[in-house]
């Protein structure tokens, strides 16, 4: 799941080049304009899938998953694991376990939440460039290349593509340093529909025999 919000992260980030030391303005607008778009929706919810590729190309694995949001609340279904946020708490249910961890929302520090993923968070650590258009089907996508300023990273370079009309991530490919490539896109997304705030708390109810981590 670090994973998935780290790519969530990176799709809407880019690269500048590894030897210069300012942002590309043309790519600093485009992810402004997505952050901007970002804020001002009351509530989000999207479907996505998560491919891994090899060096080579060759799939790995193909997966989906789905997640909602409302202010500071979230839920993510992903891979066998649901983490609900009610905006304080966070719980975070494997499946295969039964197991549910409970911890508290750091939203002052460094905890890395969906919401922070899409805002102005590209100002930081990372250098990023337009690399161009292209079209797709109906859409127009812009290509943002990403590379972190920090070299010890576990990835050197991310491919961001975001939808031009819609000011909305569209795809994030992450090429991590042991080879392997990840590729999250975006197959749906509905904005501003009623979610009821109980949907994001953990029910113990409704997993019979679960047992609790609380590390609260």
């Amino acid at each position: 799941m670090k994973n998935l919000y780290c790519s969530i992260l990176f799709s809407a980030i880019a690269l500048f080049a590894a030897a210069q030391t300012k942002n590309d303005p043309a790519a600093k607008s485009i992810l402004d304009g997505v952050s901007a778009k970002f804020k001002t929706f009351t509530t989000v919810q999207a479907s996505f899938t998560y491919k891994v590729e090899n060096a080579s190309g060759k799939v790995l694995s193909s997966k989906t998953g789905t997640i909602k949001m409302k202010g500071t609340k979230y839920y993510i279904v992903f891979s066998g694991q649901e983490i609900f946020c009610n905006g304080t708490t966070v719980w975070n249910y494997d499946k295969a376990a039964n197991e549910v961890t409970i911890s508290k929302l750091d939203a002052s520090g460094g905890m890395i939440t969906p919401q922070k993923l899409f805002t102005d968070f590209y100002n930081r650590d990372f250098l990023y460039m337009l690399n161009g258009e292209k079209k797709m089907g109906n859409k127009t996508l812009q290509e943002i290349e990403m590379t972190p300023v920090d070299k010890n990273k576990p990835f050197h370079k991310v491919y961001v593509q975001v939808d031009k009309a819609a000011k909305t991530i569209y795809s994030t490919k992450v090429l991590e340093n042991a080879g392997n490539h990840y590729t999250y896109t975006v197959t749906s997304l509905k904005t501003n529909a009623a979610l009821s705030d109980n949907i994001f708390i953990f029910d113990k109810k409704k997993y019979p025999g679960v047992e609790e981590i609380d590390l609260r």
